[in-house]
Order: C-alpha cells, then sequence, then structure tokens
C-alpha cells in the first residue's frame, strides 16, 4: 500500500514541514526543519494535471483533447493552479 505524504496538521490544518529523512540502505538520517516542495502542497487533482500538462510538453491544445474539455476551460483551470501556486507562503520555502 502506498502511503500519501501527508501536508496538512491533522489537528489544526497547519501546512507540515519536514523535520527528518533516513536513508534505508545505510541508515544514515538527516534532520533539520525543510519545508515541503511547492507541487506537494497541492491537491492531488492540482497535481495530476500539473503532470499530464509536462506530458503533453506543456500544450492546452492537448490537454484540451486529452480532457474532452474546450481549450479555455483549460486555460482557466490551469489559471486557478498558478493562482494557488502564487498563494502559496514563499516565506517557508
Amino acid at each position: 500500500m502506498n502511503k500519501k505524504l501527508p501536508i496538512k496538521c491533522p489537528s489544526c490544518e497547519n501546512q507540515l514541514q519536514v523535520k527528518q529523512l533516513h536513508c534505508e540502505k545505510c541508515e544514515t538520517e538527516v534532520t533539520g526543519l525543510y519545508s515541503l516542495p511547492i507541487i506537494t502542497q497541492l491537491n492531488d487533482k492540482d497535481q495530476k494535471f500539473i503532470l499530464n500538462f509536462v506530458k503533453a510538453s506543456g500544450s492546452l491544445k492537448v490537454m484540451a483533447q486529452n480532457m474532452k474539455l474546450s481549450y479555455p476551460t483549460v486555460r482557466n483551470i490551469l489559471d486557478e493552479i498558478i493562482d494557488r501556486i502564487n498563494n502559496i507562503d514563499t516565506e517557508i520555502i
């Protein structure tokens, strides 16, 4: 079973940060306070859209065909994702 990386605190909904990383091969551990990458701070739907956008070589026309939506609708989806990215607190990045 693949566990999904939590990005929000289950108690207060605040953004989580990475505190420790571990190498299973050599048992090295790295400790500190690290921000999650921007892409991981987006919801699953936005992440999937971005991945498919990259696979479509950044073509909204191809995205529209694949999603069976109009070009303006796909453009609006992308604009909304861009807005969400711009609203992520960049001070913790």
